[in-house]
């Protein structure tokens, strides 16, 4: 797993504007910007996303094209695409996500009736439960 990743990422005009942009060596890896600057954006973007899911997934990541080597349509351009992964995984750590709990209607009403935080005092319990005195870097 690399830190960082540079990958070409064709960029192909579309007929009423705009961009379509996709990376040859990570099929499924497409997005689109109305603007360069967007498409430039949404590139790096798409990018990073697409190769933190391949490392979650213990998939291998291909080596890239050089973009010289690339067979690109009439009118569409390559440009390289740089990715710094450590703020990735980092962000992506520590993204919310939803839990579905089950309590007894009489405790929940306590528990909402003193104005308690439910995400935190799950938090605080998981932390004390699983003996974690600080949060686990990815």
């Amino acid at each position: 797993m690399a830190d960082k990743y540079i990958f070409p990422a064709v960029f192909e005009p579309g007929e009423n504007g705009g961009y379509c942009v996709t990376f040859p060596d990570l099929p499924g890896c497409i997005t689109e910007g109305e603007t360069l600057e967007e498409a430039l954006y949404m590139a790096k973007e798409a990018l990073e996303l697409h190769l933190y899911g391949l490392e979650e997934d213990n998939e291998e990541i291909p080596e890239p094209t050089p973009p010289e080597k690339l067979d690109i349509p009439r009118g569409a351009f390559v440009v390289p695409i740089i990715v710094y992964m450590p703020p990735v995984r980092e962000e992506m750590a520590n993204k919310s996500v939803n839990k579905t709990v089950t309590l007894p209607r009489w405790l929940n009403k306590a528990a909402e009736e003193a104005h308690i935080n439910f995400s935190q005092v799950l938090q605080e319990a998981l932390k004390v439960k699983l003996g974690i005195k600080e949060r686990l870097q990815a």
